[in-house]
């Protein structure tokens, strides 16, 4: 059982951090209570803003004395509601977005250590500047912070090439709920004493404590780069594109994007200065990236051989290929802007799943077919990274429809969706983590034993449950 804070205690707080980083006006805390798909609003009596380690470190050891909740937040930028604060009023927001340094480029050694509040984007230019490549890529990269990337596991669209936030960290510094810190910022690429404990952190959700640095793997950054956008007839045809791609352009082929007519019509419709890159509309799309290690024109001989071969195939109906930098960017807009394209269209049930590869075909018609069937006129808008198996299968309510009527079938359609999910052994949450959206979820299809273990683990770190209560389990 956590306490909603006093007068006397939110002042203790406040001493730690300063009373400028200290918020308590409702305008104040609005933009760290309320999260982008407004499912889940929130009421919090602080917002707490530390500037370094050591001030987490004493504000989880207040909260732990005390039996105060804590959220830790990074950039907000979450989609299932486990960086917000639930609607009792008494959980304490403690965001990292003070915590901004990069601490340390070493391009001879491929890393970098980064504080956990600096802006995804920021650290993409850091290790640009240092002629080397940090791999993560995602739509929300100019505002989230690579803390919230680390806790929720973000994928992204790099994932293909690179593996999710999960394959790019090597250590971590933590804060304890007992405030005690670990310091576990390991650049090793190799180290086998014991248990790897970065990787509960990874994926945790704040639930076991608090990163608030992390050493990161750099790449060497590609010299080269090839983007088509190319129209395919299924997603069968796209799936064979990918094979194709696979054999030909190997560990060079960094990303495979899949995307509905529809899902590109609502771009075009809502997001100013977008373009059909193609003459002649397709059912489906696919945006494909290339890089290469010698040059653009490697990058896009390969590219250009892939799409030959799928031409005389037949796989392939149309494509453009970029042109320029301004180009490549066009089109990853494009595929970028396809969630946020949909709220215009009134309301839409999310799924972020997974299947494997070879059976996101299959598993597309049989979705699209049973939503359809389930809601007459509902408009699915499948999209995201075939090369890896996750899709956002997402649902946009029928034109004209009551928003709020359609959106009250959330847990039905998840349940008629997840059971398809299931029978193709996938997962439920591919990359967007599981919460308080999917927390119910979870002991479905973990199973007793996982859970046990999972309960067990967080007993051990956080015996007050001072840590996100109520997000994941």
């Amino acid at each position: 059982m956590t306490n909603a804070p006093s007068p006397d205690l939110v002042a203790r707080f406040a001493a730690i951090v300063g009373p400028a980083h200290a918020l308590t006006r409702d305008d104040d805390t609005l933009p760290y209570r309320i999260e982008w798909r407004d499912r889940f609003p929130g009421q919090t009596p602080l917002v707490l803003r530390p500037g370094s380690t050591a001030e987490v470190a004493a504000i989880l050891a207040l909260a732990n004395e005390t039996r105060t909740s804590i959220v830790p937040q990074g950039g907000n930028t979450g989609l299932v509601g486990a960086q917000v604060p639930d609607q009792s009023g008494t959980e304490v927001v403690l965001s990292l977005d003070r915590m901004t340094r990069i601490r340390a480029v070493d391009a001879e050694g491929y890393t970098m250590t980064v504080e956990a509040g600096a802006v995804l984007a920021d650290v993409q230019a850091a290790a640009e500047a240092a002629d080397r490549l940090f791999p993560l890529s995602l739509g929300a990269e100019g505002s989230c912070r690579i803390g919230g990337n680390i806790s929720s596991n973000a994928g992204g669209t790099a994932v293909l090439a690179y593996g999710n936030t999960r394959d790019l960290v090597l250590g971590l510094e933590v804060v304890l709920a007992d405030g005690r810190v670990w310091e576990g910022l390991n650049a090793l690429r190799k180290d086998n004493t014991g248990y790897d404990l970065k990787q509960l952190f990874i994926g945790g959700e704040g639930t076991l404590g608090v990163i608030t640095a992390a050493v990161l793997k750099l790449f060497p950054r590609p010299k080269g780069q090839a983007v088509a956008f190319v129209a395919v007839e299924s997603p069968a045809a796209a799936l064979a594109l990918f094979q194709l791609a696979r054999e030909r352009a190997g560990h060079d082929l960094s990303g495979f994007e899949l995307m509905p007519r529809i899902g590109l019509d609502f771009v075009l419709g809502h997001l100013p200065g977008t373009r059909d890159p193609l003459a002649a509309p397709s059912p489906w799309y696919v945006l494909i990236e290339i890089g290469s290690g010698h040059s653009d024109e490697a990058a896009s001989a390969t590219l250009e051989d892939v799409l030959g071969t799928a031409f005389e195939a037949g796989t392939v109906a149309d494509a453009a290929l970029a042109q320029s930098l301004a180009d490549r960017q066009a089109f990853w807009h494009l595929r970028h802007g396809m969630s946020e394209a949909q709220k215009p269209e009134g309301g839409s049930i999310k799924h972020d799943i997974s299947v494997p590869v070879a059976r996101v075909p299959a598993f597309l018609d049989e979705a699209i077919a049973a939503v359809e069937a389930m809601v007459p006129g509902c408009r699915p808008v499948p999209f995201g990274h075939l090369g890896d198996g996750n899709i956002h299968f997402n649902v946009s309510q029928p034109v004209g429809a009551d928003k709020a009527a359609y959106l009250a079938r959330w847990e039905e359609m998840n349940a008629l969706v997840h059971g398809i999910v299931a029978r193709y052994h996938g997962s439920i949450s591919a990359e967007h983590g599981i919460g308080r959206l999917k927390r119910d979820l979870l002991p479905g299809v973990k199973g007793p034993v996982a859970m046990d273990m999972m309960r067990s683990i967080k007993a051990a770190l956080d015996p007050n449950g001072i840590l996100n209560p109520g997000k994941m389990l």
